[in-house]
């Protein structure tokens, strides 16, 4: 093996990598970033980017599907399955190509090619031909699709986000296990498409919703559009002539027998760090084969190493991993001296219709006890004026505050324009902004936005112990 030695290496070139590198490039020019599959991140490849053409294309033709309500007739909808797919193909080796060109700015000798495993502390194996001695290392491996033992032996039957996009064209039926944001997203979408859906969820999971009464009406209005069973029975899977037997309990109909033309598994993605050899590494381990990583640092221990993004199992989004690169990348560059940064206000959006947000401390998942600290207020959108123009009037918010100061801190919502509220409600939570600085800005009329308005004005008076506005109608008119 050829020898080298460095002030820092970085494992992987995802975004977590990429963003540790620049930062870690910073304090110095003796870095090297280790690569061992294919240059091109999570999101670009098989994540975010895919799935959200996906998504485009089936809310266009839901779009479609629906226009008679305003009174346009869209006659002879038909989806091309090929096309679709070759749409989200081309679309997503744009973005993957961006990735690729942004690694060409990288000087050649700052990067290897092969799979890093730990020789020992401080020394990396990278594929057959280097050995790399690291100053400081930064662990950025990504995670990867978990396939349960009971899913094995279906062969190309079997699909997950890492093949899915590579479909010749949509199946005509799927099953898809996982009721998070993956499964959710892409069940829907494709239910939208024309393919009949089976989604089977486990355990009462659904887009990561924590609060109780937010999931049961989510569950309540993707069930209208598609088979959804968060907490499903499955007895038998088995293949069957070039398709996939299922034996289940259906929700009314009992235990029934059905096949599909393919199985989606959307059951997580755990962190790739089992070929790294970490029992060489000196780092102490959880339970679950994970080093112990302090979050505000991203130090493992007080050890010079650092993990980031999926691989630490905590935030599994992008922003979370690109904000978890620049402070592992910065403390790995300057180490010893390394800093605790200041977190941002967590968020996550799902992608589905109605879209989910979830922003600031999770309120909805907390004790009784714990929750008396917290005043809250909720909101229907089923009467929301923008809402109801649009058609797009399903939807239920809850926002928080602390009881002791008025501070707003956190929110859950499944809605329309999720994404949107989701962020206004993220920078307030990250501007500990009291309730009542929140309500003095301005809301136009006539947007979904109102309904945010409705809910902070229930909060508020939940602070101060009012009784609750008694018309909330005015908010469909405007100088409220």
């Amino acid at each position: 093996m050829d020898k080298r030695k460095v002030d820092v290496a970085i494992i992987g070139a995802g975004t977590a990598g990429l963003t540790a590198y620049t930062a870690a490039r910073k304090h110095t020019e003796n870095v090297v970033l280790i690569e061992g599959e294919a240059y091109g991140t999570t999101c670009a490849r098989v994540g975010c980017m895919p799935s959200k053409l996906l998504i485009a294309a089936a809310d266009s033709a839901h779009g479609a599907a629906r226009a008679g309500m305003f009174g346009v007739a869209v006659a002879g909808i038909s989806i091309n399955g090929q096309r679709v797919l070759e749409r989200v193909r081309r679309e997503r080796d744009t973005f993957v190509g961006s990735v690729l060109a942004s690694m060409g700015t990288i000087p050649e000798s700052h990067r290897l090619m092969g799979r890093a495993r730990f020789l020992a502390p401080g020394k990396l194996a990278v594929g057959d031909a280097w050995e790399v001695t690291a100053q400081r290392i930064v662990i950025a491996t990504g995670a990867s699709p978990h396939v349960p033992a009971m899913f094995q032996g279906l062969g190309d039957r079997l699909l997950t986000t890492d093949n899915l996009f590579e479909l010749e064209t949509l199946p005509a039926s799927i099953a898809v296990f996982g009721a998070g944001a993956v499964g959710l997203e892409l069940g829907q979408a494709l239910s939208r498409l024309g393919v009949h859906v089976r989604l089977f969820g486990l355990d009462g999971i659904l887009g990561g919703i924590f609060d109780a009464e937010i999931r049961d009406y989510a569950e309540r209005c993707f069930s209208e559009a598609f088979y959804l069973d968060i907490r499903s029975e499955v007895s038998d899977l088995s293949p069957a002539d070039n398709a996939v037997a299922i034996t289940f309990t259906h929700r009314d109909k009992g235990e029934i027998s059905e096949t599909f033309e393919r199985i989606l598994v959307a059951t997580g993605r755990p962190p790739n760090l089992e070929a790294l050899d970490l029992h060489h590494s000196g780092l102490t381990l959880d339970d679950d084969g994970i080093p112990v990583t302090d979050s505000a640092t991203l130090q493992c221990g007080d050890s010079p190493v650092f993990l980031v993004g999926d691989a630490n199992g905590q935030l599994a989004v992008l922003h979370e991993a690109a904000q978890e690169g620049r402070i592992a990348g910065d403390n790995a560059g300057r180490y010893p001296g390394v800093q605790p940064a200041v977190r941002q206000v967590p968020l996550s959006i799902v992608f589905s219709h109605p879209q989910i947000a979830s922003v600031g401390l999770p309120v909805g998942r907390m004790s009784d006890e714990e929750r008396k600290a917290y005043a809250v207020a909720t909101v229907s959108f089923e009467d929301q004026g923008r809402s109801k123009v649009m058609g797009e009037n399903r939807g239920l918010l809850k926002v928080y505050a602390r009881r002791d100061n008025g501070v707003f801190v956190g929110a859950e919502m499944v809605g329309p324009a999720a994404e949107h509220i989701g962020h206004l409600l993220a920078w307030a939570a990250q501007s500990r902004m009291p309730v009542s600085a929140m309500l003095a800005m301005p809301f136009y009329h006539p947007v979904v936005e109102e309904g945010v308005r409705t809910a902070l004005k229930d909060l508020h008076s939940n602070l101060a112990r009012l009784p609750a506005p008694e018309d909330q109608c005015l908010e469909c008119g405007p100088g409220v």
